[in-house]
């Protein structure tokens, strides 16, 4: 029996326990020995990737793909895109996410894991289209969360969309770590009675529970699961590589690996993470076990924001606070899954809410775009009292709301000029307009760009 391995190391591992900090000088040193190692794929760029090189690293993310590409010749590699918002926090064009699928594979990606946030297919149609056109594959998403609305009727609906779509393969996203080995099972094996795609399966070790769900999700018969390299494993990132592919490999299972090479991976990132230790940039807080993240259903990447929003306003005492608020606010905005934007949304209201003493005092307006109907559909019904403080008597966007977006590219281009050296660079400019004209700016003003620590240094 065979059963895929996808490393998150360059993404979602680093995203979950530092807040996407990993600069490209710290792993490209490795990415000759990753590719030697057999994984079936490497999960690399998109999440927050795009944002952080952009914002705080001094890269070009599109650079980053493709250097990374340069050197994985024999490796899947694989991003995570949030359908209509791309990677970034609103809803695009359909012109834009085009442009931005086809040159993501253009410059070296192959497997696109599309997501929507309220689980509207809707928003993700687009981007599947256009990657199926472009020769990628595409990999639908269902966003798993609890709630009193989601269960596996729905789940299995919306799995039977995905394939309806075209997709090449589907991923239960578990972004909070809080699907429970059971219902792993009975979710894999209920699809699989329903769709022919191949199923993966993803989730965290925020709650403890994350190993147990993968044997579970093996057991049932997923194609694959998603894992991180057991020096940036555990706590809100995935459980460690090495493990599951020792146990899975006991049981029967062939997870095309070298297990040699894998520990090599491992003592490759052994100081790496110790030195972001050592700055601050990785709070061993994230590391541990947070089982009441079941009842609070918060995903990795958001908790390692809170945790350094709390502390950049010297408030991390509060934290129990914000997190006992975070549900309370989802339930205010009809139970949407906790995945990025939506993550971030109802954390920083949550947040918000604390801080000021009163809900709801100040609205975010991501919150208040939410309400409208910019970000699709909620999957339930959102509070009366909130809803009409944000609409008055206006109705909420019934429509998909791509479809009311002019195209970006033309203007955006002819504002950059000459500092635009690329499609791409328009297209960082439309996703993160403030953050790449600074980038633009110091490129060409030749000041040095990457953000490359020393490990030494902190020794």
């Amino acid at each position: 029996m065979q059963l895929h391995i996808t490393e998150t190391v360059l993404r979602d591992a680093n995203q979950s326990l530092m807040a996407t900090r990993l600069p490209m000088a710290d792993f490209e040193a490795a990415l000759d020995l990753m590719d030697s190692v057999g994984y079936h794929s490497v999960e690399c760029w998109g999440g927050a990737t795009f944002d952080s090189c952009l914002r705080y690293l001094g890269e070009d993310p599109w650079e980053r793909l493709r250097v990374i590409r340069k050197h994985m010749k024999n490796t899947k590699l694989q991003m995570l895109l949030r359908g209509q918002n791309l990677l970034g926090y609103h809803h695009y064009s359909d012109d834009t996410v085009r442009r931005f699928v086809r040159k993501s594979i253009e410059n070296g990606m192959d497997i696109i894991r599309i997501f929507d946030a309220l689980n509207d297919m809707r928003n993700i149609e687009t981007a599947v289209d256009e990657c199926l056109k472009n020769g990628g594959h595409a990999q639908g998403t269902i966003c798993y969360t609890i709630s009193p609305i989601h269960n596996l009727e729905m789940y299995v609906g919306l799995g039977k969309q995905i394939e309806a779509m075209g997709c090449n393969s589907l991923c239960i996203k578990d972004m909070a770590g809080i699907m429970s080995p059971q219902v792993c099972f009975d979710l894999v094996t209920a699809l699989k009675k329903e769709i022919s795609i191949p199923i993966y399966v993803h989730t965290h070790a925020t709650t403890g529970l994350g190993a147990m769900t993968y044997l579970k999700a093996a057991e049932a018969g997923a194609a694959g699961i998603d894992c991180a390299t057991s020096t940036f494993a555990g706590g809100t990132s995935q459980p460690a590589t090495e493990s599951l592919v020792y146990t899975l490999s006991e049981m029967g299972y062939d997870c095309g690996v070298q297990r040699d090479t894998l520990k090599k991976v491992n003592d490759f990132f052994m100081p790496v993470k110790d030195k972001f230790i050592a700055q601050g940039t990785l709070d061993p807080y994230v590391l541990g076990t947070k089982a009441d993240a079941l009842v609070y259903q918060i995903p990795g990447g958001m908790l390692s924001n809170l945790v350094a929003q709390l502390k950049a306003q010297n408030a991390m005492h509060r934290l129990d606070e914000v997190l006992e608020e975070t549900p309370r606010v989802r339930a205010d905005l009809g139970y949407p899954p906790l995945v990025t934007p939506l993550s971030q949304m109802v954390g920083v209201q949550a947040t918000v809410n604390v801080l000021l003493g009163e809900r709801y005092k100040n609205i975010g307006k991501e919150i208040k775009a939410y309400i409208r109907g910019e970000y699709g559909k909620a999957p339930g019904a959102i509070n009366e009292e909130l809803a009409h403080k944000v609409l008055g008597d206006e109705r909420p966007i019934e429509g998909r709301y791509a479809e009311t977006v002019a195209p970006e590219f033309d203007a955006a281009k002819a504002y950059l000029g000459d500092r635009a050296h690329s499609e791409e660079d328009v297209l960082s400019y439309i996703a993160f307009p403030q953050q790449a004209e600074q980038y633009f700016a110091k490129r060409d003003s030749g000041v040095p760009l990457r953000v490359s620590y020393s490990i030494r240094e902190v020794q």
